[in-house]
Parts: structure tokens; C-alpha cells; sequence
């Protein structure tokens, strides 16, 4: 199967939590010192989307969508292991530990800190992250992990075509349990709106570059050239989301802590109980750490887009997945250096 390029990770991607914190301060201020631009920019929606932030959020998801080869998903049936542990923890695991972990953090060890309403939209935004595993960042942790490149591919390539039929259940299934009614028509628009049309639009360029400037050009040249466009995406949508939140943060920045708390607990848990079963099944290293990584990490853009669809940019939900861009890289780099330092737990690797 064919290998992708995986990069170490960027300066950018290092410091992202300390973009993330400069993006909070830049757009609170703006909130609260030039409050007609958040004024404006809400002016500009369609069915309750933003049209300003789900065109920064095209801009991040579709390069992402590129870098996946879904003909990789013919080799689904070789080393099958790795995929179902990948799976089951990702879909019948995470989003339902997500819930249990949150709902006892939000309202009963952080009862008396937080209101019972901001604890419910707090919940939601924990439950949109659950049921999203990442898509993008988990090529990095692969690769920091020496782990299997052609074999990461399957299993987020894999993941990505779950997402189109998975996501919208489970989240419509949890957000009720969490007392969150919330229209299917929406829930489904912003699955249609931020996974399907980036991916078949990601799946047709990729397919005509290819085809056209061979997989040397397009992994090279082609999809270098949206780096910056993806991060510029990303640093806007977060100051223009900030900007909505400035009330919010001011009256609770303590509740940023709370919110960290367990989403950091469940991503520890999440890698373990992959990486352990992994190790239980006897794979090997260069399988069992991107395994644990593609759950422990989110793919938080389609998170943060379907909260700003479903409850607004202005809504605590969105605060909540803002937060796990937050602690997602200073998080992932720990389970990087775990996942380094116990290689000898594991058979000899499977190369690429």
C-alpha cells in the first residue's frame, strides 16, 4: 500500500496550546472592547451556521480530508487486529466514557463551582468531542511514535468513512441522555456540511492530482501549499469564537480548568485501554501506539463546527470544545513520551 509522508510535528503544532491561549485573550478583548464585530459577523448565518466560521472550518477540515488515501481501505482486511482494537475503543468505548467521566466531573465533584445549566452545555461540548476521534494530528503522533505509516492510514482512513454514519446517532443518543434535545435535521446538516462535503471534495482532488502529477507531486508540492491556509483557518475561527465568548470567560475563566479536567482524564484513559489491549493481542509497537493515539486525540474542528451549528459560537458548548484544542497537544506529546519509553512491552514491529 502506499506510504504518506508523515512529518514530525511543527513549530505550530508544538505550541498550540500557547496559540490557543493568545487567540482567548485576542478575541475577548476584541469582545469586549470592539463588540461590533462579533455583532456583525453573527448578522451572517444560514439555518444557525455561521457562514464567516464554517468557511474557516472548510478551510481546516479539507486539507485534512486530502492527506487520507481511502484505497487504502482494501487492506482493511490485513492485520485486522489493530483496526478492530482501533474500532471498538473509538465508537463503543469513547464517546460513552466521555459521558460517564464529564457527567461526574460537571455535576458532582464540580457541583457547588458550577451551575447546573453551564454543566449541561459543558457535557454537550465534552459528548461532541467523544464521539469524534481524530482524523489529522494522529498522522503526527504516529509518526513521533515510529509507528506504521501505511497501517496509520487504514486506520484513519477507516475511521473517517465511521464517522459518516456513527457520529450523528451517538451524539443525538448522548445529548439526550444529557437532558439536550436537539433536531436531527441540524445534527445531520452540520455531519453533511463539515465531513461529507470536505471528504468527497478532499477524495475527487486527491484523485485528480494523482492522476495527473503522480503521489510524488501531490504530497510534496500540492499539499504543502495549504499549511498555512489550515492554520490560518484555525487561529481566526478561534479568535472569532473567543470574541462570542468574552462574557462567558470573564464571568467564569476558572470554569476553562474545570472543563480541562476531564478531558484530560478521558484521553489518558482512552489511549491506555487501546495501547494495553494492544499489548494484550500481542501486536506490535508500531501498531499499538497509533492505535491508542487515534482515540486519545479528537478531531476537534468537526467538534467545535457542530457545536457552533447545533448551539451557536456565543454558547458555553462551543467554549467546551475550544477547550479540548486547548490541552489536546501537551496532553498527546506526554502520551508520546509514554508510549516511547515502554517499546519494550511489545513484539518486534511490522514495518511499513
Amino acid at each position: 500500500m502506499n506510504k504518506e509522508k508523515l512529518e514530525g510535528i511543527s513549530f505550530f503544532e508544538k505550541y498550540l496550546t500557547l496559540w490557543v491561549i493568545g487567540c482567548m485573550i485576542l478575541g475577548v478583548l476584541i469582545g469586549q472592547f470592539l463588540p461590533g464585530v462579533p455583532e456583525t459577523l453573527s448578522k451572517f448565518e444560514y439555518a444557525n451556521v455561521s457562514i464567516p466560521i464554517a468557511i474557516l472550518i472548510w478551510l481546516m477540515i479539507y486539507p485534512m480530508m486530502l492527506k487520507v488515501d481511502f484505497h487504502s481501505v482494501k487492506y482493511v482486511g490485513k492485520n485486522p487486529k489493530g483496526l478492530y482494537i482501533t474500532w471498538i475503543t473509538n465508537w463503543l468505548i469513547k464517546p460513552f466514557t466521555m459521558f460517564g467521566i464529564s457527567y461526574f466531573f460537571f455535576y458532582v465533584v464540580f457541583k457547588s463551582i458550577i451551575p447546573a445549566d453551564l454543566a449541561k452545555d459543558y457535557l454537550s461540548g465534552a459528548i461532541l468531542l467523544g464521539a469524534a476521534p481524530c482524523t489529522a494530528m494522529v498522522f503526527v503522533w504516529s509518526h513521533l511514535t515510529k509507528g506504521n505509516a501505511a497501517y496509520t492510514v487504514v486506520q484513519v482512513a477507516t475511521n473517517d468513512l465511521i464517522i459518516l454514519v456513527a457520529f450523528t446517532p451517538i451524539v443525538a443518543f448522548l445529548l439526550g441522555v444529557g437532558g439536550v434535545q436537539i433536531p436531527w435535521d441540524t445534527l445531520i446538516l452540520s455531519v453533511v456540511l463539515f465531513v461529507v462535503i470536505p471528504l468527497v471534495g478532499g477524495i475527487i482532488t486527491r484523485n485528480l492530482i494523482v492522476r495527473n502529477h503522480g503521489i510524488e507531486y501531490f504530497q510534496n508540492v500540492f499539499i504543502q501549499k495549504f499549511n498555512h491556509i489550515t492554520i490560518g483557518g484555525l487561529l481566526l475561527t478561534l479568535v472569532i469564537i473567543f470574541s462570542f465568548q468574552g462574557k462567558v470567560i470573564i464571568e467564569n475563566p476558572v470554569h476553562i480548568g474545570l472543563i480541562a479536567v476531564p478531558l484530560t482524564l478521558q484521553t489518558f484513559l482512552i489511549f491506555f485501554i487501546a495501547y494495553l489491549t494492544s499489548k494484550a493481542f500481542k501486536l506490535p509497537h508500531n501498531i499499538a501506539a497509533p492505535a491508542g493515539m487515534i482515540g486519545a486525540s479528537n478531531f476537534f474542528e468537526l467538534a467545535v463546527a457542530v457545536a457552533i451549528a447545533l448551539f451557536g459560537a456565543d454558547s458555553p458548548v462551543a467554549l467546551a470544545t475550544i477547550v479540548g484544542v486547548l490541552v489536546e497537544v501537551p496532553v498527546m506529546l506526554m502520551l508520546v513520551k509514554i508510549a516511547n519509553h515502554t517499546k519494550h512491552w511489545f513484539v518486534q514491529p511490522i514495518k511499513s
